[in-house]
């Protein structure tokens, strides 16, 4: 497949000298509470990365206004979830480009409604998207300005699509995939659409645990998902290589985790006693799989392998993103958890490329770059055809 192939791009739209142009961007960024009660944004990498795309607009002499959701407002107003915060760290970064209001305090947002697509491109001449991190949506903002107005994607939404596309069509070789979280039914599609493409498939984090079950080892405690052993099973006998964890960091019966947990800690080799929780792999996988990754062409990276959050339970994520982020290949992080794991190392600048969305990421492995955004910009009235 070619990712970007009848994708309409900047380059498509028409002069925008004096024109009003809508950009969606994904501007859902985690805020941080002063004492006073003041919230600021503790996190603006999905700001900075949309820049490019605001600041070509605004060179062409563009009126620029963006939109985006925050948080997961109950479509009503709420004074939480307002877009003063970001709004202010954009005029910093980037002066001369409003930002409306939080797109989701209107139910016609998540509910792809028309009337709301009318509203929210009234007075517009053209529209650009450069918001990977909701493109794998169907809400108003994304499929439906392109209906009605020249689009394109932004630099940003272009570049995730090459760089994500060109992984799953000829990435360099061997391909590694590490892939963790927690859940199984989270990523098991996902799983089944790297399979055919992967050299070696590597399983951490709470998934691993119904892998684990399915090759017949205890789990004591752990996460486990008696529904997908099956999937699990058939991954295992497909003849791919997966690499799953040898040994496990666990949780004591009756212990707790989380930034403040309690509790006795153990590295255990093979099966799980019952009462005990698994929630890291074991310094002897961490060093298995950072091997792997090491000799990897590319190395494509979605979900932490353990509950990294408990200062008990990082080691293993840490030494994989310290792999990650040494390799010699390309490197591909899929947003999420596993920035903000590297954002907390401080490894972000040691990979090749950092996605924007975790979610979408996964969507797109999943469905072959198969987007709701995607398709509503190659419908678009300007796309090459």
């Amino acid at each position: 497949m070619n990712a970007l192939r009848g994708l309409p791009l900047l380059s498509d739209l028409p002069d925008l000298e004096g024109r009003r142009v809508l950009v969606r961007v994904d501007f859902n960024v985690p805020l941080h509470i002063g004492i006073d009660g003041r919230a600021t944004v503790a996190d603006d990498f999905r700001i900075t990365a949309a820049l490019p795309t605001l600041r070509w607009l605004l060179d062409q002499g563009a009126e620029v206004v963006a939109v985006s959701h925050l948080g997961r407002p109950a479509a009503t107003r709420d004074p939480r979830w307002e877009m003063d915060p970001v709004r202010e760290r954009l005029a910093a970064l980037c002066p001369g480009v409003e930002l409306g209001e939080n797109l989701r305090f209107d139910a016609g947002e998540k509910g792809n409604d028309p009337v709301f697509v009318a509203s929210l491109i009234e007075g517009f001449d053209a529209y650009v998207n450069e918001a990977f991190g909701v493109a794998h949506r169907r809400h108003a903002s994304i499929v439906g300005p392109p209906q009605f107005l020249p689009s394109a994607a932004g630099l940003r939404l272009a570049r995730e699509v090459q760089v994500l596309g060109g992984v799953l069509e000829c990435p360099a070789r061997p391909f590694v995939a590490v892939v963790g979280g927690a859940k199984v039914a989270d990523k098991i599609e996902v799983l089944k659409a790297l399979a055919p493409k992967v050299d070696t498939l590597i399983v951490g984090g709470g998934m691993a645990f119904t892998f684990l079950a399915a090759r017949g080892q205890a789990v004591g405690c752990s996460l486990l998902d008696p529904d997908h052993i099956a999937d699990c099973r058939a991954l295992l006998e497909s003849g791919l290589d997966i690499r799953l964890p040898t040994d496990t960091r666990a949780l004591e019966p009756g212990g707790t985790f989380g930034p403040l947990g309690a509790g006795g800690v153990k590295v255990i080799e093979g099966d799980l006693p019952d009462g005990w929780t698994g929630l890291d792999i074991g310094p002897e996988s961490a060093e298995a799989f950072a091997a792997v990754v090491g000799q990897a062409g590319t190395v494509l990276w979605n979900g932490p392998l353990g509950a990294f959050e408990d200062p008990r339970f990082a080691a293993g994520t840490r030494v994989v993103a310290q792999a990650v982020a040494a390799c010699q290949g390309f490197s591909v992080i899929g947003g999420g958890d596993s920035a903000s794991a590297l954002e907390e190392l401080g490894l972000c600048d040691r990979v090749d490329f950092l996605s924007t969305g975790g979610g979408a990421s996964l969507a797109f492995i999943e469905r072959g770059g198969d987007l709701p955004a995607l398709n509503a910009l190659r419908h678009a009235p300007n796309a090459p055809r």
